[in-house]
């Protein structure tokens, strides 16, 4: 399960650090065209959204790899949860099914590293 554990956590770490460079470097015009969402944000807080994600996403492997502070790399799954079920509560009002279902399917397999790591596979 260890093994598991650790391929989970690169994947969304990839996915958050790609995603996040993404919002947090380009103007929210040209986010628009992908991500209709951010019409309802403010650039600042579409910014921001790009830098937890890419914190996440480093929070995620790197306490891990290292040895230092391994506490961390829960605690950043358990961001990401919370991250997740705010994203998909804007889908929702927005009326945005299918980004409710990427959006779940991200937060159980966060879910399923802070259980892991909190738990019975901690470092």
């Amino acid at each position: 399960m260890n093994v598991v554990l650790w391929i989970i956590q690169g994947v969304l770490a990839a996915a958050f650090l790609a995603a996040g460079i993404m919002k947090s470097t380009q103007p929210k015009a040209k986010l628009q065209e992908k991500l209709p969402w951010v019409e309802d944000f403010s650039q600042g807080t579409v910014r921001l959204i790009g830098v937890v994600e890419i914190l996440a996403a480093i929070g995620l492997v790197l306490p891990a790899l290292t040895g230092i502070a391994p506490i961390l790399t829960p605690l950043a799954a358990t961001g990401l949860v919370i991250v997740m079920v705010l994203a998909a509560a804007v889908h929702v009002r927005r009326k945005e099914y299918s980004g409710v279902v990427v959006n779940a399917v991200l937060l159980v397999l966060a879910a399923l590293v802070a259980w892991g790591r909190f738990g019975p596979y901690a470092f």
